[in-house]
Parts: C-alpha cells; structure tokens; sequence
C-alpha cells in the first residue's frame, strides 16, 4: 500500500528498526503518554458532545423541536468526520504532537464563547467549527501510538485513549447536566470549557516527544493514492463500515435519552439526567479490557460479544422501568466501547503505511455514524418514540453482525486456499 509521502525514501509515520525504543509498560514515558493521551481524549470528547445532555433545555429555550436541536451535537460530528482526513495529512508534515495540540487548542477557545450563542444558528455554527478543530485529534492521536508504542502493547494504549474518551463523555455531560439545573445550559456549557482547558494543558504538558515520526512534503497526489490504496483494502472497509454502524448505535441512543427521561414515566430533572451518563465508566473498563478480550476470543469473537452486548442493551431499554433502562444503557455502553477499541486498533495494525490516513477514514466514517445515528435517532423519536430509536439502533446491529459474519467466511476461504496451495 503506497505511503503518503516519503523523505530520503522512508515512508512517512515509518516505525524505527530499533524496537527497542518504543514504548511499553515498565518503561520510561510509558506512564507519561498514557496520562496525556487520557487528558487529551477527555478534554476532546468533553467538548464534542458538550450539549447532547442539554438537548431538552436547549429546545425548550429557542423553542425548536428534537430533530433542530439535535443539530449541536450532528454539526459537531459530522465536521469532524470532514476534516478529519485533511488534518491528518497536516500530521504527516508538521507532526502529530503538533496538530494534536493546535487542535485541542482551537477547540477550547471555541468552547469558551459558545454559551455566548445568541440563537440555535449561531449555535449550531461554533459547534460545526469546534468539530473541525477537534478532527485534528483522533487519527493523529491513533498514529502517534501507532508509531511511538511497542506493538504488542497498542492494543492496551489505544484502548486507554479511548477510555479518556469515554471519561471526557460521562464528565462533560454530568458537569453540564448539574450546571444547567443550577444555572441554567449556558452556564453548563461555559463548565465543560474550563474543564477542557485543565485537560488540554495537562496533555501538552505530559506527551513525550514523538521518537519515530518521521515528517513528509505535503502532497495532494500523494494522499490521495494512499487514500485510494487504504479504500482498495477489503478489510480495512470493513472495520469502517463497524466503526461507522456501532456509532450509529451509540449517536441515536445517548442523542435522544434525555427526551425520554425528561418526560413520563421518568420525569427526570437535568442533573439526575446528566448523571445518568456515568455508565460511561463502563465504556471505561470495557474498551481498556478489549486486548484481554482479543488474546481469549480473537478479534472477531470480540467484535461478536460486543455487537450481542449492544443488541441485549436496547431491547432491555424498552422497558418503562427506570432500572431497566439503566441497565440497557450500561450493556449499550459496554458494547460500543469494546467494539470500537476492537475497530479501530485492528485500523492501525492493519495499516503498515499511511497510518494517519487510514486512522483518519476510520474517525469519518465512526463520526459520520455518530451524525447520522443523532439525527436520525431524534427523527425516528419523533416518529415513533423510543421504541423507533431501538428500532434504528437494532438495525445497525444486523449491519455489524452480517459485515463480521462475512469477513469470518472470507478468513476461511482464505485459510482454505493457502492449505491447498501448500498441498500442491
């Protein structure tokens, strides 16, 4: 598969011969990385879903349905899954560390003036611009591991990212929940901005230099035969394809729960709402333990538990028990996070070149999931209630289900193949 761009003939994002300067755990930087990387994903993921918590509020203030509200958190994800691969090419040139930090940096400086939005539109509009600075994050955050950490232990290291992930999203939606039934949404929003600014100073503050990167020319011919090259890929579409389905799943779901708790039976006021999100810390231990869970079942077998986990989590939702409904949301949570640790770390094992491209179409394909799975899932609300949203998330399921189950008779086809090349 072609490089993106290449410098004295060295592939860019090229890991180093000497293996023994990698990361790993026990050894110096190790602890550092992993701390930075954490604050990074909570401080990124804190402000990308700053107002899904605060949907009902926002509706009730401007006066707009669902379906218009729910654009804060589409316009969001879906500029992220735009520029998310145009930045990273920018890491190939000026290095990931650097893009990761001008990205962070943007971001919280947007998220400082969006309580001062004057109307849903203006809203709407600096939550599109935060979304585009954060596209800087993702891919070049995964590459960075890709290159820095020694290859058995990524796997663990991309699976501690994506738990600051999942703590950035329970922390940003409980701060801003307590905040808005105390001050009102604005005042939470102006919370989740501070509390980005604490993490996106730690970060740079913590991440070691990059050892193993080695920097490119920026060429749009050049990123366009690697994209090209990572599209042609059978497999590689096929995690996209997951990642794009498991956050439709998880978009429809956490965009559209604080409708149906705010209402009857449930009548929920913003800050219980918010708290609610703290079954994210299952998305925590669930995407640190995906290495364990790939060295036991493979990573098919993985990808088969977490799509069953998810799919169990929204039937038991359907239920008008609060305590049903918290469960489905724990067993959702548990899937997404594992399945997504599970993706996107076979995304950068699978790609030995153009690492940061191939990690880029993975984050437009996962947040466009994210926008659509939003939109859609306010709109199947809408129409249908709960009970619509399940109905989209279930579907999305069977898509995850039918892509495994044929990559799993595509290995054996080709494990068939190779035994009867090696017999003649």
């Amino acid at each position: 598969m072609p490089a993106a761009s290449t410098k004295a003939s060295t592939p860019v994002g090229a890991v180093s011969a000497d293996a023994s300067e990698h990361l790993s755990p026990g050894r110096p930087g190790y602890r550092r990385m992993s701390l930075a990387l954490f604050a990074a994903g909570m401080a990124a993921f804190a402000l990308l879903y700053s107002t899904q918590a605060l949907l009902p509020a926002v509706s009730a203030d401007f006066g707009v349905s669902a379906s218009a509200a729910s654009w804060t958190v589409s316009a969001a994800t879906g500029a992220l899954a735009l520029f998310v691969l145009p930045l990273s090419a920018l890491s190939e040139r000026f290095g990931r560390r650097t893009l990761m930090t001008a990205s962070l940096s943007v971001a919280v400086v947007v998220g400082l003036l969006v309580p001062f939005a004057p109307n849903l539109e203006w809203l709407v509009a600096l939550r599109a611009i935060q979304g585009a600075a954060l596209a800087g994050l993702p891919a070049s955050a995964m590459a960075y591991l890709a290159e820095e950490v020694r290859p058995r232990a990524l796997i663990a290291a991309i699976g501690l990212f994506v738990a600051g992930n999942s703590i950035g999203g329970m922390s940003g939606r409980i701060v801003t929940g307590w905040a808005a039934q105390l001050w009102g949404w604005r005042a939470g929003l102006a919370a989740v901005g501070l509390l980005a600014l604490i993490g996106a100073v730690a970060f740079r503050l913590l991440l070691p230099k990059a050892r193993h990167f080695t920097p490119g020319t920026l060429s749009p011919k050049a990123l366009l035969t690697t994209v090209r090259g990572h599209l042609a890929d059978p497999l590689l579409l096929r995690l996209y394809a997951i990642g794009a389905l498991f956050m439709t799943v998880f978009g429809a779901v956490y965009t559209v729960i604080g409708y149906r708790l705010v209402a009857a039976p449930f009548n929920l006021p913003p800050g219980v709402i918010g708290s609610i999100f703290l079954v994210y810390l299952v998305g925590t231990v669930s995407s640190a333990a995906a290495g364990r869970l790939v060295g036991r079942l493979g990573r098919r077998g993985a990808l088969y538990l977490a799509v069953t986990t998810t799919a169990a989590g929204l039937l038991l939702s359907l239920a008008d028990a609060l305590t049903a409904v918290l469960l489905g949301l724990v067993l959702i949570t548990a899937g997404f996070f594992a399945g997504h640790a599970v993706a996107s770390s076979s995304v950068s094992r699978t790609a030995t070149t153009g690492r940061a491209q191939a990690s880029a179409l993975y984050q437009s394909a996962y947040y466009l999931g994210s926008s659509v799975g939003g939109t859609l899932g306010a709109i199947a609300f809408h129409s249908g209630g709960w009970a619509g949203t399940v109905g989209l998330g279930l579907l999305a399921v069977v898509g995850v289900v039918s892509i495994t189950l044929y990559g799993t008779r595509v290995a054996r086809a080709e494990r068939r193949s190779l035994v009867v090349a090696a017999q003649h």
